[in-house]
C-alpha cells in the first residue's frame, strides 16, 4: 500500500479474517473454495497484500458465522481502496460550498464518464495493473457524490477546447463523454465553460488547477502535476489562483455559448 492509513485498515481486516477462519478450523484453500476465491487470494488478503472486495467480506461473514462483524468492515475497506491523495481531496470536496476547476489535457475527473475515465487510466505510463485501474476508477466515480449532496455546492469548470476534441478511448467513448457534458452543463448548480484554442488573451497558460471554498469561509487551491498532488492553503497563493480563475472564466465562452460549442463538436464526430 502507498500509505500507512490504508495499510493499517487492511492489516486489521486481514487479521480478523484469519482469526475467524482458524476458529472455524478451515484452511485457506477450504475457506477460499467456500467463498469462491483461490487460496492465493485468501493468503494475500490475510497478509494485507490485496484489498478484499465486498463480496469477499460478505462471503467470509456468512461462511465463518461472523454475524455481520466482517461485512461491517466493507465501508472502511472501500475507503482504503482509494489512493491517499484522492481520499484527501474527497474530504475537501465534501466540505466545499463552491468548487472551480480549470483543465487543460482531458475532461475534468468529476465530469468523466466511467468509459472515458477508464481510458485515461489505461493510457497512463508506466502502465497501471488491472487492480490499480479498478481502484482508481472506483475512487473517481465515488467522488461524483459531490453533485448529489444537499445543500448543492456551486460547481464550475473551464475546459480547454482540445479536451473536447482529443479522442481519448476512441470516437464512441468521446461521443458519450460530450453527451454527458451537455447533460451536466444543464444542471442549475453546474457551469461548464470552454476556452477556445484560437483565443489570443489567455490567463491560464501556467497550467490546470482547482479552487475549493469551504464551509468555514476559507478557500484552498489544489494542483496536480505529473507525480505530485498539492493542496495550497497559503492565503496569498490562494488569492492569486482566485484572481487567475476569475480572469480565465471571463475570457472563456459563456456557459450557454459553451454548450452550443460542445454540441457543434459532437456533431462533427463521425
Amino acid at each position: 500500500m502507498e500509505d500507512e492509513e490504508a495499510a493499517a485498515v487492511l492489516r486489521a481486516v486481514g487479521r480478523q479474517i484469519k482469526v475467524w477462519r482458524e476458529a472455524a478450523g478451515m484452511t485457506q484453500a477450504e475457506f477460499g473454495a467456500a467463498i469462491g476465491y483461490g487460496e492465493e487470494m485468501v493468503s494475500s488478503v490475510e497478509r494485507a497484500r490485496r484489498i478484499p472486495k465486498p463480496d469477499f467480506l460478505d462471503g467470509a461473514d456468512e461462511v465463518l458465522g461472523a454475524e455481520g462483524k466482517l461485512s461491517a468492515m466493507k465501508e472502511d475497506v472501500e475507503k482504503a481502496r482509494y489512493p491517499k491523495n484522492v481520499r484527501d481531496l474527497t474530504k475537501l470536496e465534501a466540505e466545499a460550498v463552491e468548487l472551480g476547476a480549470y483543465t487543460t489535457q482531458h475532461i475534468h475527473g468529476l465530469l468523466q464518464t466511467p468509459e472515458y475515465a477508464q481510458a485515461v487510466y489505461e493510457l497512463r505510463r508506466p502502465a497501471y495493473t488491472e487492480d490499480e485501474i479498478e481502484r482508481h476508477l472506483a475512487a473517481r466515480m465515488a467522488r461524483k457524490d459531490v453533485f448529489e449532496r444537499t445543500p448543492r455546492p456551486l460547481v464550475t469548470f473551464v475546459q480547454e477546447e482540445v479536451t473536447l476534441r482529443r479522442p481519448t478511448g476512441g470516437t464512441m467513448v468521446l461521443r458519450g463523454q460530450l453527451e454527458h457534458l451537455l447533460h451536466m452543463g444543464k444542471l442549475r448548480h453546474v457551469s461548464i465553460q470552454v476556452m477556445p484554442t484560437a483565443l489570443e488573451e489567455h490567463s491560464g497558460l501556467s497550467g490546470p488547477f482547482r479552487l475549493l471554498k469551504l464551509q468555514d469561509g476559507k478557500s484552498v487551491g489544489h494542483l496536480e502535476v505529473q507525480l505530485h498532488s498539492r493542496v495550497i492553503s497559503d492565503p496569498r497563493e490562494v488569492q492569486v489562483l482566485e484572481m487567475r480563475y476569475g480572469m480565465i472564466r471571463a475570457q472563456a465562452l459563456s456557459p450557454r455559448e459553451s454548450l452550443s460549442f460542445i454540441e457543434k463538436v459532437l456533431g462533427e464526430l463521425t
